[in-house]
């Protein structure tokens, strides 16, 4: 990453290549919160920020991370801010905000959208918020053109006063490619003092002003070299493309040998679109197919700029139903799409797929702590007169709703939002709801947004039970630091904040148990449902994949088959077939319980809930 080594080609991951196009910027500042699937950028950015001079950090919620870069940018300083779709949408406020007043020193937003939802609750296409808030959106396709098109976007929002947006997707994040290096400048980016008279403010006044720098960045955008064509010079059939959909189309129009018949506009400069550009291409055509991830932004505004000047052409894609509404493009689909379009016979060869397999659910790690909590959760609410209601959140946890976590959740919205519909609940007593309302986070997504809800339900008196299932790590997207930890995205030491002493500072009762003590914590989850108010449970156990790397000798779980009733036992063998954990198996030969040495870690929480003693733990000792 900071080889100063113009013109070496090395192979990239798209991750990788924002980094290096980054560091090749000179960049003076980068915030972040992780998300899938951009988490690598900032966690890579934060171990060379010494190296190269420039700041990083994990900030505590999207919204912070942007507007910190705002900051950064009033002084000049080149600022880059890595999200996720969700995140950018959590920015919203903020990012309509920063466009209308503009930036000074350049303001590079990268988002990460993930089609088909690979790692994400939702599919969400990032190209509306940038027409929304009229700032400038990149799309690049190849990761040579994700590692150039950072540079460029520092330059041109600094020309244009504007912040740009650069869009990626799940597969040019975690695709590799070659990626030929330019040179490293010496130093960072120069900054420069604030002056008394300098202004980042959001007034009304400077909506027009936002305006002309769209109109700027249309221009510019007119002769960019990120948007491109190939094929025939007046080509009846003409296929415009953003991101994969390039690589897609380029690699079907070969296989259907229709390379000297179908024209290929590629566009990088997905908002504002370069108009005139597209016309010279619409005017010449009479069919025309979008290839877009995932929504019909394309198809939609091209749709509408041939009506305006006239144009009457039939337009393909997602909306008009050539291709899927949803999901994510494929060699398949869009080869598909393209023959349909030129009138051509779909070849029978198809895309290699993998043999197909049984469905699985997703589960929580062998030894994680999640699941011991929802097994102590559902046994006691099981046991209640009126079963209670659990509300999710954002996080590994969020596998309680499926069978990993004996589907404990009634709902499950978005980051932060499940202390709130709690809070509602726990007003509803008035009306004679009289169950008992429990809401689940994890101690990063309490630092996020949790905080304004507990506030909020402190202050209302809502009654209900917030769980905070602190297990010292963003464990979802790759153990990234926070505010618990101790630790910055640099690697130095910071002093950590403490959840129990916030939540007593805001008025809580707040009690600390641990999940793997099974008897004791079922004790006090009962004991704090009957209580009214808002009360509030720590579970404190570490991650296991955190406590497996800490472990010098290894704890051995193991089964006694003579012990084991197998099918005759009552509990209907919950230890394999309910409680989940991928170490608990069952001996089909047998007909009793077993152990899988290789997966288990050696939590022993199995061992507690055994009705027949069979399950014992031996050894085991911390480094």
């Amino acid at each position: 990453m900071t080889a100063n080594a113009p013109g070496q080609a090395c192979l990239m991951q798209g991750n990788e290549a924002i980094v290096r196009g980054a560091v090749e910027a000179g960049i003076n500042f980068a915030a972040s919160y992780p998300g899938s699937p951009s988490s690598q950028v900032l966690g890579m950015l934060g171990k060379i920020a010494g190296e190269r001079n420039f700041y990083a950090e994990w900030s505590t919620n999207e919204v912070c991370a942007l507007e910190a870069c705002v900051g950064a940018s009033l002084a000049g300083a080149r600022a880059l801010c890595i999200v996720k779709q969700n995140g950018l949408l959590c920015t919203a406020d903020s990012l309509h905000c920063g466009a209308q007043h503009g930036v000074k020193g350049g303001l590079v937003i990268v988002t990460s959208d993930d089609p088909s939802a690979h790692s994400s609750t939702n599919e969400f296409d990032s190209r509306w918020q940038a027409e929304s808030a009229s700032v400038a959106l990149l799309e690049p396709t190849t990761m040579q053109e994700t590692k150039d098109i950072v540079p460029y976007a520092f330059e041109l929002s600094e020309r244009t006063g504007q912040m740009v947006i650069v869009r990626l997707t799940t597969r040019v994040c975690h695709g590799r490619g070659v990626v030929k290096l330019g040179a490293l400048p010496e130093k960072p980016h120069p900054i420069q003092r604030v002056r008394e008279w300098d202004r980042l403010v959001c007034v009304s006044y400077l909506h027009t002003p936002m305006l002309e720098r769209l109109e700027a960045l249309r221009s510019e955008f007119e002769h960019c070299e990120y948007n491109h064509y190939d094929g025939p010079e007046r080509a009846k059939f003409l296929i415009v493309a953003g991101g994969t959909g390039r690589l897609y189309a380029q690699e079907a129009l070969h296989r259907l040998g229709l390379t000297s018949r179908v024209g290929l506009l590629s566009l990088g400069t997905l908002w504002p679109l370069p108009e005139e550009s597209i016309l010279r291409y619409l005017e010449r055509a009479e069919t025309v197919l979008t290839l877009e991830e995932v929504d019909p932004f394309l198809e939609n505004h091209l749709a509408a700029l041939a009506g305006r000047n006239g144009l009457h052409l039939t337009f393909m894609g997602r909306s008009e139903g050539t291709l899927p509404k949803i999901g994510e493009l494929d060699p398949d689909n869009v080869t598909a799409a393209i023959a349909a379009f030129a009138g051509v016979p779909l070849p029978e060869k198809k895309a290699a797929s993998t043999q197909e397999l049984p469905v699985r659910e997703m589960t929580f790690c062998a030894g994680c702590p999640h699941r011991a909590t929802f097994h102590i959760l559902k046994r006691v609410l099981r046991q209640e007169k009126n079963p209670g209601v659990v509300v999710g959140d954002i996080g590994c946890y969020i596998m309680s709703g499926q069978f990993a976590g004996q589907y404990a959740f009634q709902a499950v919205n978005c980051m932060g939002s499940g202390i709130n519909l709690a809070e509602a609940l726990g007003q509803l007593t008035r009306y004679g709801l009289d169950q008992k309302v429990v809401t689940v986070c994890g101690d990063s997504t309490f630092f996020h947004t949790i905080m304004p809800g507990v506030v909020n339900a402190v202050y209302h008196k809502a009654n209900m039970l917030l769980m905070v299932l602190d297990n010292s790590a963003t464990a979802m997207t790759g153990f990234q630091p926070h505010p618990g930890t101790g630790l910055t995205a640099m690697g130095a030491p910071a002093e950590p904040m403490n959840i129990q002493r916030i939540l007593e500072a805001m008025g809580c009762k707040v009690e600390v148990a641990d999940p793997f003590d099974v008897a004791e914590t079922e004790k006090t989850v009962r004991r704090l449902l009957q209580e009214d108010g808002m009360n509030v449970l720590i579970m404190r156990q570490p991650c296991a994949t955190l406590t497996a790397k800490k472990q010098k000798k290894p704890v051995r779980v193991w089964v006694d088959q003579d012990v084991c009733l197998g099918e005759g036992c009552g509990c209907d063998k919950y230890c394999s077939r309910v409680w989940g954990c991928p170490g608990n198996t069952w001996d089909f030969k047998n007909g009793k319980a077993q152990i899988d040495p290789v997966t288990c870690v050696g939590c022993g929480v199995c061992a507690k809930f055994c009705p027949s003693g069979a399950i014992h733990v031996e050894g085991g000792e911390e480094a």
